[in-house]
């Protein structure tokens, strides 16, 4: 029954070898992964099959449908196989009397497959064992020991790789890595920019389909970094500069190499002389790591049709005037670089209120690159007068008040030498249309509201004091304080204006003769 199975699951990994071997179908006894040239024993034992018993082993590798001697050895301990290698042999030559029929081997990574120990009586079957046999090759770039900022690549490939479920790489400390499974190439993991603190045991876990008597099997890869050699990435490919211009709080692309990347450095060079360029983002996408600068806040990784985590990069900045300057994005490839550059000017539209006058402001930055900067009303028969006296700015202005024809969309438009155009707008409206032309400025009602709330406090604290010496007067003025629904007092010192003062908000008098002086003692709210 098992050999109609092998049969029909080779001719269905020649026939549709996309589909071979689903996992409902990998019957086999046992597998085994052992690392390329290292010694492994494929176990086959039966303490009953002894005596004058011979053994068969025998391989086929997976997505074939013909089985091919290995080894041989028959009653007579007489050992053949015209295909068997050096390395292949019984890890017990006397098989007749242990019942131990294994075979010890170190294996290539062309001997992976399916292996068939078969022992026999005469003609008698007495035990027919399958098992995987996978083959681990490793791979380590560059060779240890490993320069620092260089990348680190750890490549596991494993043959069949057809009987395998995954490969995982983990670090010093348990610490897994980030893999990537890579067609007819194996499974990777990287380290960009590898430090002295890099080095150690590193460890390959492979982990087999169907049955296994292991659930994965590991090998350690040590991994040793050179304190006295630093990476050298002096052949870095260089595109072509880009010349543009963004407006200010705008959303504008940066663009990086197209090359996919393991990891990204971007840096900014300030407009102005001697200004010296500075690391604003670093991204690398095998550690998952993101170095955050003042520039974090108006600066992230573009997504689609960008992937950064897939290793394609680009940048959306959200720039303020002072962002101008130039970007340097480089990406790296394994030990390979890659740099393109953009210049960039960024305009910014300044309104400010004059008691005369409307002025509005452009502004921009990297003048290197700029050919001309004016301002146009919607209407082009006004004409504006623009002042160009100071640098990275020409500046125009509206008579106030706004009237008719002064109204509508004032554009300052800015081109670059290379002939791209950008466009700040801004609309001025007629008194009551609009607020964009009126200037902003911090209300004084907050405080006076402050002063106005004082007052009736310093009342009731003067009409406490008055109540209190009343037993002293010496002019023997009866004073009482009326309150009416929790309102506060106010006092007056002279009755008669306020009789003649018309009436503010909701504070009223009830003014009542007390004694010959006529004086008025009694006011409520």
């Amino acid at each position: 029954m098992e050999n109609a199975l092998l049969v029909f699951v080779s001719f269905s990994c020649v026939v549709y070898p996309a589909t071979c071997l689903p996992e409902n179908m990998m019957e086999w006894s046992d597998a085994v992964v052992a690392r390329e040239g290292t010694l492994a024993t494929l176990v086959c034992i039966d303490e009953k099959a002894t005596g004058a018993v011979s053994v068969n082993w025998m391989v086929k590798p997976l997505g074939t449908n013909r089985w091919r001697l290995v080894l041989s050895a028959n009653e007579r301990k007489e050992f053949s196989g015209g295909a068997s290698k050096d390395y292949m042999q019984l890890t017990d030559h006397n098989f007749q009397e242990s019942g131990v029929f294994s075979l010890g081997l170190r294996p290539e990574k062309e001997d992976g497959g399916l292996y068939m120990c078969l022992v026999k009586r005469r003609q008698t079957v007495l035990k027919e064992r399958i098992i995987l046999l996978a083959v681990l090759q490793i791979i380590v770039v560059p060779p240890c020991p490993i320069p620092q900022l260089s990348t680190l690549r750890l490549i596991a490939d494993v043959q069949p790789e057809l009987g395998i479920r995954k490969i995982s790489w983990a670090a010093p400390g348990d610490l897994s890595l980030r893999t990537e499974k890579r067609p007819n190439f194996g499974t990777v993991a990287k380290l960009p920019q590898v430090q002295n603190y890099d080095d150690g045991a590193y460890v390959c876990m492979v982990y087999p389909r169907g049955n296994s008597s292991s659930a994965f099997f590991a090998f350690n890869v040590d991994i040793t970094v050179d304190a006295e050699r630093v990476a050298s990435f002096a052949n870095i490919v260089h595109g072509e500069e880009i010349s543009s211009a963004a407006l200010a709080q705008s959303v504008f692309l940066l663009t990086c190499p197209s090359t996919p990347g393991d990891y990204v450095l971007l840096y900014w060079k300030p407009s102005g002389l001697n200004r010296s360029s500075r690391l604003v983002h670093q991204y690398d996408r095998w550690r998952s790591f993101t170095k955050t600068t003042e520039h974090s806040n108006r600066l992230q990784l573009a997504g689609p049709p960008h992937d950064a985590q897939a290793g394609s990069f680009s940048f959306l900045l959200t720039p303020k005037l002072k962002d101008g300057g130039l970007y340097i994005c480089d990406v790296f490839s394994n030990d390979n670089a890659f740099s393109l550059r953009t210049l960039l000017t960024v305009v910014k539209v300044n309104v400010r209120k004059l008691s005369t006058e409307l002025e509005l402001d452009c502004r921009y930055s990297e003048l290197s690159q700029v050919q001309s900067v004016i301002w146009r009303h919607e209407n082009e028969s006004v004409r504006l007068p623009m002042d160009s006296s100071s640098l990275g700015s020409v500046t125009t202005s509206v008579p106030l008040p706004v009237r008719v024809e002064t109204a509508g969309n004032y554009t300052c438009v800015l081109q670059l030498k290379n002939k791209q155009t950008v466009r700040a707008t801004y609309t001025v409206s007629l008194p009551g249309k609009g607020h964009t032309q009126d200037v902003v400025s911090p209300s004084l009602l907050p405080s006076l509201s402050a002063l106005l709330l004082l007052v009736p406090l310093v009342a009731v604290l003067l009409g406490v004091f008055l109540w209190r010496q009343r037993h002293i007067s010496d002019r023997g003025i009866e004073q009482s304080l009326s309150v009416r629904s929790g309102e506060t007092e106010n006092i007056y010192e002279n009755p008669e204006d306020m009789r003649q003062a018309p009436p503010q908000g909701s504070v009223y008098m009830d003014l009542k003769p007390r004694g010959e002086d006529a004086v008025y003692k009694e006011l409520e709210r």
